[in-house]
């Protein structure tokens, strides 16, 4: 799937991602190329977090939330960090809760 916008993020944050939580940005990409897109919503705590939105990605049959601020002017998403969430999952993929049965 080709993709309506860029993506960005910072190659630090992509290296701690790696180590920590063993995936990365170049994951949320190819996933996405896949057809691994879910959907988009904001970011709930809009007080604290009021111009980040949150893109919900399936990696390898499990979902990932990644905050991202979006620049209008350059139509790119700058992600900012990435985690696993276990409700978006139930949520989202019937398989998650076929195999934990």
């Amino acid at each position: 799937m080709l993709l309506p916008f860029d993506l960005d993020y910072s190659e630090e944050k992509n290296e701690l991602l790696k180590k920590i939580r063993n995936v990365c940005f170049e994951d949320v990409k190819d996933a996405l190329e896949k057809g691994g897109f879910i959907t988009v919503f904001e970011h709930p705590n809009k007080k604290k977090y009021k111009h980040q939105y949150i893109l919900v990605v399936n990696i390898n049959n499990y979902v990932y939330a990644v905050p991202f601020v979006w620049d209008k002017k350059r139509n790119t998403a700058f992600l900012k960090t990435m985690y696993p969430d276990r409700k978006l999952t139930k949520s989202y993929i019937k398989e998650y809760d076929k195999n934990k049965k």
